[in-house]
């Protein structure tokens, strides 16, 4: 299974770039591209600040994908 997330589109609805909500979370510019792209995934803690930063559950942002083997 694959962790998915939904920090994208959640930081685009609230009207931010990426660098700003780095300084809303205490992290870089670059991590949150890295979780948007799904090449990173974030600490517990980390995920209950960006829940908190967006007002949602964490698991509206974040999710798992099963992978179908063919």
């Amino acid at each position: 299974m694959d962790v998915r997330n939904n920090v994208k589109l959640y930081r685009v609805k609230l009207g931010i770039n990426q660098q700003q909500l780095g300084m809303l979370v205490q992290v870089s510019r670059q991590t949150i591209s890295l979780i948007e792209r799904g090449d990173y995934n974030p600490s517990i803690s980390l995920v209950l600040k960006l829940a908190k930063v967006f007002e949602c559950k964490v698991e509206d942002l974040f999710y798992l994908e099963e992978q179908i083997d063919e």
